[in-house]
């Protein structure tokens, strides 16, 4: 109980032990309410205070601060839930819990095996105002940090970004408090363990950035919500803005705020399958999710339509996207995507290009069992949500891929929900750009991806500094691996089959090339989640290299089962996922070469045929380079494994 000894409140203490009991979260209540971490005598977190100003009905509350007498309620949760749409088809949800209770709002804490995260949740069912919200994130030591800045803003506005950047290395004293950071990070803790921080469970509440406070913390900043806003270009950018971050008219019984997330590992390879963002997701909302068909997407933008050897002359028009259908249904591709240029700026049903005939196309598409999705602007479709999702549901298109949101506050999040809502109801998938993963995907799986990455189409415009690349590619393309992907499938858009060295490497925004070798492009289908899979290169080259295309083809975009079979930070990965009784194994590599062994003892195998792509002998120095063979395996197996530098190695086993 709290007591008042001289006019000052005494804080009350609270502990909160992870499943295995290997994880410790204390909470302390009083004047302040603040939370630490303790992983197995490792001070993940030092006391690191949380609230939320708010106003209910116009009348102030203050979560977080001055708790006096507060009720309490621990308990456990031992649960299982089933997706086909995830790296996983079961996904266990098992964590301890502690809810604090106020007047009015509550907060809840859990601890799970592989992490801790908290939440309020006000429980007035009457019109709420959210202030601010502040969490610090305390640690105990100037760790190294991984981690991306907010670089590609809209408008000139920090807050309007993609959430594109690539990762650096920082000491927290030497990060800016300048500029915000791009969520998850990750701090390099003592005895090899990482804490990744992030938020989870967002809806209807702006994104949380953060940004270096005093001493070794980081703290959170939002977004306000816009009150008015104006089409730039492909944007839709706010004019003014309120002077609090979320604002609920309707509340009923109670509203959440999204989860403060800290994901510890004791190892690096714990890093690259935390389930802690979905199961912190709200669940599906759907009853009928059949219709929901994830695969892979014969993409026309990043290769720039730059299709030959054919008697028409290529770009966007009708014969060129025909093309793309009959090269999906010859390898058994489940769909194709009409990019930018389709459609009017301002609307979606009129002004449209007339050289490219969408009825026609969806019509020839279905005759070949390839279904076509379209490109759309955010600030478009948005204008007639319900009757552009009904007009090209009626046509036959499978979904659209929604471009340009790049914006974090309130009405966003809450305009990309409405949108996935809407295009359930129509039967229709959507793929977010622009955007960052939130978990919107397991409320509604119909969202079957998200970019907020980036991807290959940043190597078209890639520069070069004294001889290289002027950002490092490859060793982000490891890195995302543990810290992007955890927060939701990505949408990177893989594939290239013109492949360079650092010193070869040049950008050619209209013949594009990847940077790293052609197995590191081949494993990221097998390594990266994501239900909706791009081939980013145009047709002409995939047939002339049909023998990779082949393999590509064959992998799955949704797994039974995942397994990380090894893994070093920012050095390399190597997962192996499960599909229909097959195993799809892949590795991914950094600029440094190295040889790593597989152990095949955990995949259950007893005896089976590998089919395997790995870096060809001078992959180091033609990037094209790689090596197909095939040979038998059989239970404890361990198989031998170079990757050349920039490169990767992938297989299938059956």
């Amino acid at each position: 109980m709290l007591s008042m000894v001289a006019g000052k409140m005494h804080a009350v203490d609270y502990t909160l032990k992870s499943p295995n009991g290997k994880l410790s979260v204390s909470i302390q209540t009083g004047e302040k309410l603040t939370w630490s971490i303790n992983h197995e005598g490792t001070a993940v977190l030092l006391p690191s205070a949380i609230s939320a100003d708010c106003k209910v009905a116009g009348r102030e509350l203050e979560m977080g601060k001055d708790m006096n007498k507060p009720k309490t309620r621990k308990g456990e949760v031992r649960d299982q839930w089933h997706t086909d749409f995830y790296r996983k088809k079961t996904v266990d949800n098992n964590y301890n819990f502690l809810m604090i209770q106020q007047k009015g709002y509550s907060v809840e804490f859990r601890a799970y095996d592989e992490g801790a995260a908290y939440r309020f949740v006000v429980t007035q069912s009457k019109p709420l105002i959210v202030e601010n919200e502040t969490s610090n994130f305390t640690f105990a030591g100037d760790y190294r940090t991984t981690l991306g800045y907010v670089t590609d803003t809209r408008g000139g506005n920090m807050y309007y970004t993609s959430y594109e950047t690539y990762y650096e290395d920082h000491k927290l004293s030497e990060l800016s408090n300048k500029n915000i950071i791009v969520q998850p990070v990750v701090v390099w803790l003592p005895e090899g363990k990482k804490a990744m921080i992030m938020d989870a469970g967002l809806e209807d509440y702006p994104n949380m950035f953060l940004r270096k406070a005093e001493g070794n913390v980081l703290e959170t900043v939002f977004d306000r919500v816009p009150t008015e806003a104006k089409a730039s270009g492909q944007n839709l950018i706010p004019t003014k803005k309120e002077n609090f971050i979320a604002r609920f008219d309707a509340v009923e019984k109670q509203q959440t705020l999204p989860w403060r997330t800290v994901v510890v590992s004791e190892n690096d390879a714990d890093l690259v399958d935390t389930d802690m963002a979905m199961n912190l997701a709200p669940a599906c909302k759907l009853n009928d999710t059949s219709w929901i068909k994830p695969g892979k997407v014969a993409w026309d933008w990043w290769n720039d339509n730059n299709i030959y050897g054919v008697d028409f002359q290529s770009g966007i028009n009708t014969q060129t996207y025909k093309y793309y259908i009959d090269f999906a249904a010859k390898n058994g591709i489940e769909y194709i995507i009409v990019d930018e240029g389709w459609s009017g700026r301002e609307s979606m049903t009129k002004d449209l290009n007339p050289n490219v005939d969408i009825p026609e196309l969806v019509r020839y598409g279905r005759e070949r069992g390839v279904g076509v999705i379209l490109w759309a602007l955010w600030r478009n479709i948005i204008l007639d949500m319900e009757g552009n999702m009904a007009y090209y549901e009626k046509m036959g298109v499978k979904g659209f891929k929604i471009d340009f949101f790049d914006r974090s506050d309130q009405v966003m999040f809450s305009s990309s929900k409405e949108l996935a809502k809407c295009a359930a109801k129509h039967h229709m998938m959507v793929d977010y750009h622009g955007h960052r993963a939130f978990g919107l995907n397991r409320t509604y799986p119909n969202v079957v991806n998200y970019e907020g990455v980036k991807g290959l189409e940043n190597v078209k415009w890639m520069g070069k500094k004294d001889g290289r690349p002027e950002f490092d590619q490859v060793r982000y393309d490891v890195l995302i691996a543990s810290m992007r992907m955890q927060m939701g499938p990505m949408d990177y858009t893989p594939g290239a089959m013109k492949n360079a060295t650092q010193s070869s490497f040049y950008a050619d925004y209209h013949s594009p090339m990847s940077i790293g070798t052609r197995v590191h492009q081949m494993a990221m289908y097998t390594l990266y989640e994501a239900p909706l899979q791009m081939l980013a290169d145009n047709p002409s080259n995939y047939m002339r290299e049909q023998e990779c295309t082949d393999f590509i083809s064959r992998i799955p975009t949704t797994w039974d089962e995942t397994i990380v079979l090894g893994a070093e930070f920012g050095e390399y990965v190597a997962v192996a996922r499960k599909k229909d009784g097959k195993w799809y194994l892949a590795a991914l590599n950094n600029w440094t070469p190295r040889d790593i062994t597989i152990d095949l003892s955990k995949l259950g195998i007893t005896s089976a045929t590998a089919d395997i792509f790995a870096d060809g002998a001078n992959a180091h120095r033609i990037a094209i380079d790689y090596k197909h063979t095939t040979k038998t395996v059989t239970t404890g197996e361990k198989i031998n494994i170079h990757l050349a530098p920039g490169g990767g190695w992938t297989a299938v086993i059956e």
